[in-house]
């Protein structure tokens, strides 16, 4: 029986989807009357190791969420008294959020600690075990925060079989929920009008942090092929550069894509993504390689149809030809998908994916992890 839980992860004034997950799994929590609330961070990444403008969010702070920003990701005197507190708190069940090798001593330590209480349970909530870019040391990090908990739930087969590389201890999937805080959808008309599109015109979407593995320099070089100038499709691409830009300017430049390459470069708050996913046609994730994707439930949410490669979990969550297309990780491949989708038409998809959308709530993830923890 679960009567208190904590999330360890990010949460306000830290920004994006972490946050906003962690944040959302609370409420959800609270409404089956458990007690919960979340144990942030006060330091999550020194600011040579984060690459993006800025860690934080000028957004409100969330409602019905209490959220504790205690932790210091390099600290280990810090990691003991926050370890301590949980100790003496004793909830019944933690849930620990990895996803990146950097934090496993930090939060393997705090989880260590606080369980030798003999009565709180720990969960891992998975997202990478294994990271998209490797570093000398990671399978070690990941080995010592692995022996600290009790169970995992993975969001993805992918990731539960990297798990099982780690670690015999029991696992539950859960498919990734549904965003609902981002508001409702908004008509094509109106979102263009917003942000100074066309009506008429076709335009594709690129959404989230921009990263090699993300692929979007094939999206880009797709652009360029016969197939999608000859349909006068334009590319929007709405993220903030986790690496060099350069390159990517460079290659529009080389291609003269630049006046069919929308770019939206900035972090983005919340209350003003529709703006942007609903003024597209189609959402387009070229991904070299994957786990799983938070722009998937962020697509079904607002029931734009998409585009995914064939690496990770991505197509786990993508049937093909009925809520979008899935394609080989090629320019080649990412090409003849789209236009394929436009001879479609987005009407084609809709029903599928009022439909498919209905096996990602968010109470259906929170009784995974009730599940889970009557079986420690």
């Amino acid at each position: 029986m679960v009567n208190s839980l904590v999330i360890i992860g990010p949460g306000w004034p830290l920004r994006g989807g972490l946050s906003a997950f962690d944040e959302q799994l609370a409420r959800t929590f609270n409404d089956k009357k458990i007690d919960s609330s979340i144990v942030s961070f006060s330091l999550q990444y020194p600011s040579l190791l984060f690459p993006g403008s800025t860690q934080y969010t000028n957004d409100p702070a969330p409602k019905e969420v209490t959220i504790f920003s205690i932790i210091n990701s390099i600290n280990p005197f810090n990691w003991i008294r926050v370890g301590l507190r949980l100790k003496k708190q004793k909830p019944d069940l933690i849930i620990v959020r990895y996803w990146i090798p950097f934090l496993a001593p930090c939060l393997g330590t705090i989880c260590r600690i606080a369980k030798s209480n003999k009565h709180t349970k720990v969960i891992s909530i998975v997202d990478n075990m294994i990271p998209h870019e490797k570093r000398m040391g990671d399978r070690q990090l990941t080995n010592y925060f692995a022996k600290s908990v009790d169970g995992f739930l993975t969001m993805s087969q992918k990731v539960s079989n990297d798990v099982q590389r780690f670690s015999d201890k029991p696992i539950v999937m859960s498919p990734h929920p549904i965003f609902a805080h981002f508001g409702n959808p908004i008509t094509k008309a109106e979102a263009r009008k917003i942000i100074g599109q066309q009506e008429e015109d076709k335009i594709i979407l690129f959404f989230g942090f921009i990263r090699h593995y993300k692929g979007l320099d094939m999206l880009i070089k797709a652009m360029a092929t016969a197939t999608i100038k000859n349909a006068n499709i334009k590319l929007m691409v709405v993220g903030e550069f986790y690496e060099n830009a350069q390159p990517y300017y460079d290659l529009i430049k080389s291609l003269e894509l630049e006046d069919r390459i929308i770019l939206h470069t900035q972090f983005v708050p919340d209350e003003e993504v529709k703006n942007y996913v609903c003024s597209a046609d189609f959402i387009i994730q070229p991904y070299r390689n994957a786990t799983q994707s938070g722009v998937t439930p962020l697509a079904y949410h607002f029931e734009i149809p998409m585009l995914v490669t064939n690496v990770g979990a991505l197509a786990d969550t993508v049937p093909h030809d009925k809520v979008g297309f899935v394609v080989d990780p090629t320019v080649e491949a990412i090409a003849s998908g789209i236009g394929q989708l436009y001879e479609k038409g987005t009407d084609h998809f809709k029903s599928h994916i009022q439909a498919e959308k209905k096996k990602y709530s968010w109470e259906q993830m929170a009784d995974n992890f009730l599940i889970l923890q009557q079986q420690l």
